[in-house]
């Protein structure tokens, strides 16, 4: 133990002095309290210090930790502050409030601070370099009504200005290729026709979305909510205003609780297929009946029981319409419109699948597209695809045929490279059981094999063969048995060494089959020619991890003629489908611009495609 000097002595003197005055003070008035032993303490306090060089180190720590522990003993103390020595309390400011607001990451996101309520009142603070996330709320100015947002909870996100139509901030163009048609609808020149819009829209599942979300990080949660999408899906629904929409990942729930009733409410009439097994989301087709009349609707189902290359849950949806003509033309007719609406799988390394699923959705549009004299009505096919373009599954939509025999699986759609592993699933031939009933070039076998009859074979006509040639021939691997199988039989005379049979060969239908290949005949090409006009850079439906990319089309009925000037390549000409216009795509750049897919203005991780067609209208 150390051993007590005068200084401390002195020191332990005045601190028993400095108690005793601070208890007959708290005790001669109520006035008075821990406040004032606080500000005894810290008067002493700077009289002790005052020569801080007569203390040795030990003794000074010693000091403060016995001031310390009395200095929280008053500042525990229960009773209310008094006035101290004298001082007047501090006026009460009336200024700004401190709350907390969030430090700010991107000018994208400024109003999206919350401030609290709680708040505490001072005269003046100095800048603390500890406090970086606080400043000051400023207090409420005088602003200019906003419009109102019709969403609780996402009051923090503006929506678009009113006076700016949604294609202007998208940046996306009409390109028209038509001259404007007049009130009616249709068009004259070389002769009348019907005029209509379709749009196709992968308009992203939430539960889809949900199960994905690392895909979704750069975007603000806010703009994820189903509330504020359904909003912007059904802004640029009503802006655009198609006749026929195609919808892909539309969730069940979100379809009959929402979805169908608006798009009821504009006038749609609406057919959806939902993905079998588990899968919550599907297909949907809609259409306008004050412009189409439904001849026949037709849900496509790809997975098949027992079959390893379709058991995938996507699914389709054909419909076959009759466009509806003004009555003022007299008596004129339109051919039916054939409409076909899909979802192919993803899976990049499933190429095999998608030409299966493929096949099946043709073969189903040739069934339903056929007229009497063996020909196709206009057909329009649409989705996502799941594959990029002058990729082999978008050659063949376009082309009409594949050569399939011996190609890596993941090369069909293009989406990805896997050429660098050491297996690939390659196609063998054929492609698809016989089994699926679903012939080379896409159709449904129509003739089916005719059994005949079970045929009543008497005992003469069996004794007819006992002596033919195959029945005289000793079977390879017949154990040797003497008196039984050593001796060959001898042909009795007049018995014949070949027996004439019947034909008996079943009544089966010849199919085309070329080995290897897949083929139709419904004569489609692409809306979109991929690539941006003015730049010639790519056009982009999607953006998958921040790569832009197409996979969403609109095919339609053309007919092919032949190009004089160089071999091998193929030029389409408008049939009885014209198209007289488009909505143009964007680039890659201009998404990253506008924080890539979804955004703010679009809710979902694809853009939308449109198109407008024109059908010749002829006299009976």
């Amino acid at each position: 133990m150390a051993p007590r000097g005068p200084d401390q002595e002195e020191c332990e003197g005045l601190l028993q002095q400095w108690r005793e005055e601070g208890s007959s003070q708290v005790l001669s008035t109520s006035s008075e309290g821990p406040l004032a032993d606080k500000g005894l303490a810290q008067s002493s306090l700077a009289l002790l210090m005052d020569n801080p060089g007569e203390q040795d180190a030990a003794s000074e720590d010693k000091w403060s930790s016995r001031q310390l522990s009395d200095l929280r003993a008053a500042e525990n103390l229960d009773e209310p502050f008094p006035e101290v020595l004298g001082e007047e309390p501090l006026p009460e400011v009336q200024g700004p409030l401190w709350a907390a607001v969030p430090v700010q990451t991107g000018p994208q996101y400024a109003d999206c601070a919350v401030l609290p309520m709680g708040a505490l009142a001072a005269e003046q603070w100095e800048e603390d370099p500890a406090m970086v996330a606080w400043s000051i709320a400023p207090e409420p100015m005088p602003q200019e009504e906003n419009p109102i947002w019709p969403f609780e909870g996402l009051g923090q996100l503006q929506p678009p200005p009113m006076e700016i139509p949604y294609h202007e901030i998208l940046w996306r163009e009409w390109e028209d290729f038509s001259t404007q048609p007049d009130a009616q609808g249709l068009e004259a020149g070389d002769g009348p026709q019907f005029q209509f819009t379709l749009m196709s829209y992968n308009i992203l599942a939430q539960d889809l979305m949900q199960q994905s979300s690392e895909l979704y990080l750069h975007c603000h949660p806010d703009i994820l909510n189903w509330n504020y999408r359904f909003a912007n899906l059904m802004q640029e629904f009503q802006h655009w205003d198609p006749d026929i929409l195609c919808l892909q990942e539309v969730q069940q729930d979100h379809y009959w609780e929402q979805l169908e009733p608006s798009l009821r409410m504009m006038g749609f009439t609406c057919f959806y297929k939902r993905r079998t097994g588990c899968k919550t989301d599907g297909c949907a087709v809609c259409y306008k009946p004050t412009r189409f009349r439904l001849l026949c609707a037709s849900p496509v189902e790809y997975f098949r029981p027992g079959l390893e290359l379709l058991n995938r849950d996507n699914v389709g949806l054909v419909l076959l319409l009759q466009p509806l003509v003004p009555e003022g033309l007299g008596q004129v007719s339109v051919a039916p419109l054939c409409v076909a609406n899909t979802h192919v799988l993803y899976n990049p390394r499933r190429g095999d699948v998608k030409l299966a699923q493929m096949a099946i959705l043709l073969a189903e549009v040739d069934k339903v597209a056929r007229l009497s004299d063996g020909s196709h009505c206009p057909i329009i096919l649409c989705g996502d695809l799941n594959s990029v373009p002058d990729s082999p599954l978008y050659n063949f939509i376009r082309d009409g045929e594949l050569q399939y025999s011996g190609m890596p699986a993941w090369k069909v759609s293009g989406q990805e490279d896997f050429s660098h592993q050491l297996y690939q699933r390659k196609l063998q031939v054929p492609l698809w059981p016989s089994s699926l009933g679903i012939t080379d070039c896409c159709q449904y076998v129509t003739c089916h094999p005719k059994r005949l009859e079970r045929r009543k074979y008497g005992r003469d006509f069996l004794l007819r063969f006992r002596f033919c040639n195959i029945a005289c021939q000793r079977p390879v691997g017949l154990v040797l048995m003497e008196g039984v199988t050593d001796t060959k039989p001898e042909r009795p005379a007049g018995w014949a060494e070949s027996v004439l049979e019947e034909d008996t060969s079943e009544l089966e239908p010849v199919f085309p089959r070329v080995v290897g290949t897949i083929q139709h005949c419904l004569h489609l090409t692409s809306v979109y020619t991929h690539f941006l006009p003015q730049h010639g850079r790519p056009e982009v439906t999607t953006m998958p991890l921040g790569l832009g990319t197409t996979v969403d089309y609109i095919f339609f009925s053309a007919e092919s003629c032949e190009n004089g000037n160089r071999t091998g390549d193929r030029l389409d000409r408008d049939g009885t489908l014209k198209l007289l216009g488009r909505l143009s795509l964007l680039s890659e750049e201009i998404l990253w611009a506008a924080n890539g897919l979804p955004n703010p203005f679009c809710s979902s991780d694809h853009l939308c495609l449109l198109a407008s067609f024109g059908m010749e209208v002829t006299a009976p």
